[in-house]
């Protein structure tokens, strides 16, 4: 006995035993699946043409495989245009094998297939901890501080930073009174030990030191 199905918009001749692809059904593998759209069944000579399906009748398969088709390429262009498109699409498929053909009186019970025991992930190995995987990132160096007990902060001078604080040291300048007292002899040695002609009256130091003496 043969039967004739129809499917996702198709049709499709099938026999027992025969392994059909069609469009995707939403089943498990070892499913069964009944097609109850059957257009036509036929025996020999004997065939049966349904109006437009052949009441009682349905076609039983079961689900071996649930895939994908060959990649379809799409490609669009206009004429005389820069449009451009190009897509790809592989279409869902199931692959069913034909149990059985039912001419008639078909109950619509199928069979569900056991559900498969889910498997158990792998123990992931213990992840080292963060602080020894990434090295530590280099920590900025703190604003640098006068060594000498009861120094100011000279940093807080307009255009000082950490290392012309240090130069500063170095050149014996140690507080905010030192460059307040600055004579114009004493401004232009320090220019030279610092390498800065005219810093410290473009930038204010005097007046800033003495502001911040007080």
């Amino acid at each position: 006995m043969y039967a004739v199905i129809k499917t996702g918009g198709k049709q499709y001749k099938v026999a027992a035993n025969d392994e059909i692809t069609v469009e995707k059904i939403d089943a498990n593998e070892g499913d069964e699946h009944a097609f109850n759209e059957v257009l036509m069944l036929g025996e020999g000579d004997d065939v049966t043409v349904g109006a437009p399906v052949v009441e009682g009748a349905a076609v039983v398969g079961e689900v071996v495989s649930q895939g994908k088709g060959d990649k379809v390429i799409i490609f669009k262009k206009r004429q005389r245009s820069t449009y451009k498109r190009k897509k790809g699409h592989r279409q869902n498929l199931t692959t069913i094998k034909i149990k059985e053909i039912v001419a008639e009186g078909f109950d619509g019970k199928v069979k569900k297939a056991a559900a498969k025991p889910a498997k158990k992930a792998a123990p992931k190995a213990e992840e080292a901890p963060k602080a020894e995987a990434k090295a530590e990132a280099p920590k900025k160096a703190a604003p640098a501080k006068a060594a000498a007990a009861g120094s100011d902060d000279l940093t807080q001078l307009k255009g000082v930073g950490p290392a012309y604080a240090k130069k500063l040291n170095e050149a014996g300048i140690t507080s905010f009174a030192q460059i307040a007292a600055l004579t114009p002899e004493g401004i232009t040695e320090l220019e030279e030990k610092l390498n800065a002609s005219g810093r410290v009256e473009r930038d204010g130091w005097i007046e800033q030191a003495k502001e911040l003496a007080k």
